[in-house]
């Protein structure tokens, strides 16, 4: 089994105390959230988790704590953007914070378990396509040597993400310039030692430099872990995505950096609110067990193939 943490929230930023918390318990619970009263009790026995992929904007709440995932293989996928506080406004300085952490988690984990993504990119009248090569060129610059994978994607406009990105003045009729865009953020990423990967894109930007991926990545996974796995790709994503099937055990509703673009959040007052229940003690993430809550054990096994070795160097 691989764990995803999270694709519905920040666990490293805001709830690595719980997370690290059910590890030492070895178990959590997780609600479905397709059926609020159907809970997931969930083994976390390193028997069992095959690896685990970790989603972080900050992992500022993680990176004390690391050796405490030793048991575990795993890589962390660390959103590193060029964009404001009018679009993500719930995160320290990048400058100053965010590239001094990224640095050093890729020292205390190595470069080819961290994974630099610089998405969602849209273009508007403040983030041209000028700005988008600037800031894209001085973070690689900054994080050369650090990682060895970029994964870029453009902005999918949901119902909500339309919403909450109504301010920002975005151009919905600018493929061509992206693409183009595409292209030489790779070309950008190539001169730092970095290859260059889309994420859930439905368009074949190979001739671009950029090879399609996916967030849970079968191939690092086995370089990660070691071996071969048998897990298929997951069915319950979208159609152009490539992940590989995983148990993700975080809650919507519950990050607090609030960005614009964010498809895991109604409302950063709706995640503040849910938030209000959240306790690291707690089997469950920001919740209860209520009466009419039903608790079952989830059957998950190993997906690993022990008799073929991969080799793979961390640093």
């Amino acid at each position: 089994m691989i764990l995803s943490a999270s694709r519905r929230t920040d666990i490293p930023n805001y709830y690595a105390d719980w997370f690290y918390n059910r590890l030492n318990e070895g178990f959590l619970l997780v609600r479905n959230p397709m059926n609020a009263h159907q809970i997931s009790r969930i083994s976390l026995s390193p028997s069992v988790v095959d690896g685990i992929v970790f989603w972080t904007k900050n992992p500022a709440g993680m990176l004390g704590r690391l050796e405490e995932l030793r048991a575990y293989p795993y890589y962390v996928q660390f959103t590193l953007t060029g964009y404001g506080r009018d679009v993500e406004p719930g995160l320290p300085d990048k400058r100053t914070v965010l590239i001094p952490a990224f640095r050093e988690l890729a020292e205390k984990a190595g470069a080819g378990r961290v994974v630099w993504r610089y998405d969602p990119i849209f273009i508007s009248d403040r983030y041209t396509a000028a700005y988008h090569r600037k800031a894209f060129a001085e973070i690689a610059a900054a994080l050369a040597g650090y990682t060895r994978r970029v994964v870029v994607s453009f902005l999918d406009c949901y119902v909500k993400t339309r919403r909450n990105t109504a301010a920002l003045r975005i151009s919905h009729d600018s493929e061509k310039e992206a693409f183009a865009l595409a292209g030489e953020l790779a070309a950008t990423a190539r001169r730092h030692g970095m290859e260059t990967m889309s994420c859930a894109e439905p368009y074949d930007l190979q001739d671009m430099g950029i090879k399609p991926g996916s967030c849970i990545d079968k191939a690092l996974l086995e370089t990660v872990t070691g071996c071969r796995l048998a897990g298929g790709k997951d069915k319950n994503q979208r159609a152009a995505c490539g992940c590989m099937e995983s148990v993700d055990v975080g809650n919507y509703h519950t990050c607090l950096t609030g960005c614009r673009y964010c498809y895991a959040n109604h409302s950063i007052e709706a995640a503040r609110e849910n938030a209000k229940a959240y306790d690291p003690h707690s089997a469950l993430l920001c919740g209860r067990i209520g009466p009419d809550d039903r608790v079952t054990e989830r059957k998950v096994k190993s997906l690993k193939d022990m008799q073929t070795a991969v080799n793979f160097a961390m640093d």
